[in-house]
């Protein structure tokens, strides 16, 4: 059953650009969002749109403002700051609240987004199931189909989402079908090199070798399509409708099939040369082999959820509801105590690391896992750390995400979000392939 939440006008936005929101504009460092040989020195609708979207992000960030204080953290004038924030009340993407009397002066006037004025899909991949979701424009989740299966394939993505995005437009009214803002994709980047633990035979992963899985789906869709790391895309939620904005330099740690993360410097999604930082799967950690001899592994083969699969089968336990029912795992036992305090200490090394290189503000763990065991993870990381030898580093706040098992398909529905109405510093997307 989809929510089905008022709305007015057209929407404006069609910046290709995508990122990260600031709280204040910066001349030198702002983004290109008019196409080439465009200045927005010199064209109106260039500073037009940058403005917007600075707007959208700080009501984005802080629930309501009013006028008077958007005009304080923007720095535009009170004048400027009334035309803009009249053209987006306009355009259906802000609702004006009831006006608040304070002790001195005229009663102010708050501003909220309006969580109709735009809507986006999502579509993660996963290694036991998939799920496709459509989101409002404050992040809600409106509808989900998930799809279970054995292992990814192209022809099963694109079965889910034919299907699906049939089933969820049939139940748009038609204003809310032209508010939608595109399509986003998180999936793995490079799965076919995952076969052995993804348990799917060669020939179905040698079909994502060279697969343009944007450029199919693009195909299936009537909307622009989006691609981005499923843990970048976790990321992206977190930081965009979850509460990583709190933050301006931290590691985001999502648990899922396989571990994985991401990089946020000064506000902004940090990808590195080839879109891969924060990718904290492969990072070395040491360990103690059968014969007494210290050596190393990758963080994946200890803080994955696919090794607490393995050890449930080699203790007789079925697996299944881990994917089946990632809110709720029920009673596992031993088995599971055994593969947190291994998780822990491997993460408690990794961050640490981290910190000693970027010095962080905060680390971030969530996952697709029920909220105890997560709660359970980051407490016994935070014990795993204090023993570690922490002269020198700067202290940082260790905390529980707020996305969940969602992260990465709400995510994937906030990508559209993020190229079209975010203030950005940095491109968020880079030329990669799944």
């Amino acid at each position: 059953m989809l929510v089905r939440p008022k709305m007015s006008g057209e929407q404006k936005s069609a910046a290709k650009t995508v990122g990260f929101d600031a709280p204040k504009p910066d001349a030198a460092s702002s983004p290109a969002l008019l196409p080439a040989g465009n200045s927005r020195g010199t064209n109106q609708a260039g500073v037009r749109l940058y403005n917007e979207r600075l707007i959208l992000s700080l009501i984005r960030r802080h629930g309501t403002l009013p006028k008077v204080e958007i005009a304080r953290l923007t720095g535009l004038s009170a004048q400027a700051t009334t035309v803009i924030v009249k053209r987006l009340e306009a355009d259906g993407l802000l609702l004006k609240g009831e006006p608040q009397r304070g002790r001195v002066g005229q009663p102010t006037v708050p501003f909220s987004l309006n969580p109709g004025g735009a809507f986006s899909f999502g579509l993660k991949i996963g290694r036991k199931s998939s799920d496709l979701v459509l989101i409002d424009f404050c992040g809600k989740m409106l509808a989900r189909i998930s799809q279970p299966h054995a292992y990814p394939s192209p022809d099963v993505i694109s079965s889910l989402v034919r299907e699906g995005i049939e089933i969820m437009l049939r139940d748009l009214e038609p204003r809310e079908v032209e508010r939608i803002a595109g399509f986003g994709i998180a999936a793995p980047f490079e799965l076919w090199n995952w076969e052995a633990e993804a348990a799917a035979p060669r020939e179905i992963m040698d079909q994502w070798r060279g697969f343009d899985i944007q450029a199919h789906l693009q195909t299936l869709v009537p909307m622009p399509v989006y691609l981005c790391n499923d843990a970048t895309s976790a990321c992206a939620a977190e930081t965009f409708i979850g509460e990583g904005w709190h933050y301006s330099d931290f590691l985001y740690i999502f648990i899922g099939s396989f571990i994985g993360g991401g990089l946020v410097i000064g506000g902004n999604l940090f990808l590195g040369r080839t879109g891969n930082a924060g990718a904290i799967g492969p990072m070395p950690v040491a360990q103690i082999d059968d014969q007494g001899n210290l050596t190393h592994r990758q963080l994946i083969r200890s803080a994955s959820i696919f090794v607490l699969e393995q050890k449930m089968l080699g203790a007789g336990l079925n697996p299944s509801r881990l994917w089946r029912s990632p809110e709720d795992w029920g009673e596992i036992g031993p088995v599971l105590d055994e593969w947190i305090e291994a998780a822990a200490q491997d993460l408690a090394l990794c961050i640490v690391s981290a910190n000693a290189i970027v010095e962080l503000e905060s680390a971030i763990i969530d996952g697709a896992m029920p909220v105890n065991v997560r709660a359970r993870i980051v407490e016994r990381t935070r014990l795993a750390m204090e023993k570690c030898d922490l002269q020198g580093l700067t202290p940082l706040t260790l905390r529980a995400g707020t996305m969940g098992s969602n992260a990465r398909a709400i995510g994937g529905a906030a990508l559209p979000f993020l190229a079209n109405f975010a203030r950005d510093r940095e491109v968020l997307f880079k030329d990669t392939q799944v």
